[in-house]
């Protein structure tokens, strides 16, 4: 797959200019870094995470509201652009979008980006996004970890909808036609960035790792520096209320539940050094709020015997790897890191993260704790393979997989079914198979280079890099009544 995430901006007389932000920090220089700027909001959405709770016992109550209220970056885009949007649709959309009100126009735009109403369906607002006085829109973690299940909205579940690449790109589109003024990832995205490869694949992954490699080992920003070469690739964006049964971070387990380490997420280059380490007590009470996210339970009706059958084939198979729960809660889970010659999965995020990207994370403040030993958390340097997660409101967390390559729960447990390349037909949830409402090919339509961008993003292609379905082959094992069983079980977790 070409490497297109290369956009730098090494000239320093290029400027930013954000009219409506009012404070500027000592010490910074407004000079661009196309690939920093988008990395800065997308990293932050996909990224943020938990650390045990400090001793000053912080509120989830008063992370939550931080998380909606704090606008830790530099603004995406204002109301005019927003709701200019439709104007760069194709044709069609655009004469339907043309005789709605400005009421449907408004849920049009975020159905078709994929940017969540608040809970209750209010589309005045969008979950992702800090709304300031100004007009503006700021993004936050719940663009990618908020998402909705058949019209109810969850914080703290992954957004599986979110088309993150076409919305930056039309914003950057309707900016220019309204003599605005691009800003960071609408720039990058024009200039060819890659920040997310189809819809809630975001490729924020590697975004940590050019937002340290820009940043001493106390956080000042290095305008000398470079972002490391690496290949663009994108990653379904978990759920959050697993983390709180996790010690480690990620897919690959390599860095400690801290949150300083989600910090680096804000490291814009605005954002100095003593701004970073002034706002860590606003992530201990992000922090807090992501402890206390709970699975939501499944809404639909359960085979309760079936269940009682499953429970038992998946304690004797399943429980090893992924825990064991009762009257779901989780009694006790391993944590796991599983070699990829085991797991078979793809092998790209493993890979493609080297343990000199991981060692800059390693000695830096991000990771030293915050008792004044001078002591780091351990960074695992070189991971072997993938976490086995824990399993809690797995029902409604789909794709499956790291890389959201599987569709369904049934395609989970059914290796030898899973189609190689599958698109959402609909957002309605499939109540038999547990997961996503797909359409299934053997190959990419006869016409799928004249669809339109958006149309085209849908399709997910086992082919693509980093999109390979493979692996986690272990319920071939069981037979079809087993597997039948351990589907309706795994809808009581």
């Amino acid at each position: 797959m070409k490497n297109t995430c290369r956009v730098r901006c090494e000239d320093r007389k290029i400027r930013f200019q954000y009219p409506s932000r009012s404070r500027e920090r000592a010490g910074q220089d407004r000079g661009c870094h196309w690939r920093l700027a988008s990395a800065v909001i997308i990293a932050l959405a996909f990224f943020l995470s938990v650390s045990p709770l400090s001793a000053a016992e912080p509120s989830p109550a008063e992370g939550y509201r931080i998380l909606r209220e704090f606008p830790f970056l530099v603004p995406d885009f204002d109301e005019e652009v927003l709701d200019q949007l439709w104007t760069v649709w194709p044709e069609g959309m655009k004469q339907k979008a043309a005789q709605a009100t400005s009421e449907e126009r408004r849920r049009m735009t975020f159905e078709q980006y994929g940017i969540q109403p608040l809970p209750g369906q209010d589309y005045s607002q969008g979950l992702g996004y800090v709304q300031r006085t100004t007009g503006d829109w700021v993004m936050n973690c719940l663009a990618c970890h908020g998402g909705q299940i058949d019209g109810k909205v969850y914080p703290g579940l992954g957004n599986a909808d979110f088309d993150l690449q076409s919305l930056a790109e039309d914003v950057g589109i309707v900016k220019k036609k309204l003599g605005k003024t691009l800003t960071h990832m609408d720039t990058a995205a024009n200039k060819g960035a890659v920040l997310s490869t189809g819809p809630g694949m975001t490729a924020a992954v590697n975004f940590g790792v050019d937002l340290g490699a820009l940043r001493d080992k106390e956080m000042n920003f290095l305008w000398t520096a470079k972002p490391p070469e690496r290949p663009d690739y994108g990653m379904d964006a978990p759920a959050f209320w697993n983390v709180k049964h996790k010690e480690r971070l990620y897919c690959d387990d390599h860095a400690p539940n801290y949150h300083r380490v989600i910090m680096q997420f804000i490291l814009h280059p605005w954002n100095n050094a003593d701004y970073v380490k002034r706002n860590e007590g606003k992530f201990r009470q992000i922090q807090a709020w992501i402890q206390s996210v709970e699975a939501p339970r499944y809404p639909h009706p359960i085979d309760e015997p079936l269940a009682a059958q499953g429970k038992v084939v998946f304690n004797n198979n399943c429980a090893e790897c992924h825990g064991t729960y009762e009257n779901n809660h989780v009694v006790n889970y391993p944590e796991r890191v599983i070699p990829l010659d085991e797991i078979g999965t793809d092998p790209v995020r493993v890979k493609e993260l080297k343990p000199e990207h991981h060692q800059q994370l390693a000695e830096s403040w991000l990771t030293r704790k915050d008792d004044g030993s001078g002591e780091h958390y351990e960074v695992v340097l070189d991971p072997v393979g993938y976490l086995a997660p824990p399993l809690k409101g797995i029902w409604a967390s789909a794709p499956y997989l790291h890389n959201g390559s599987v569709p369904t729960l049934w395609h989970l447990l059914h290796p030898e079914q899973r189609p190689k390349i599958w698109k959402r037909t609909s957002r309605d949830y499939d109540t038999e198979k547990l997961g996503h409402t797909v359409e299934t090919f053997d190959a990419l339509p006869a016409n799928f280079e004249s669809l339109n961008k958006y149309e085209r993003r849908r399709f997910y292609n086992h082919d693509d890099f980093g999109k390979k379905t493979d692996g986690h082959d272990y319920p071939s094992a069981l037979s079809e009544e087993e597997r039948r069983a351990v589907l309706e079980f795994l809808k009581t977790l």
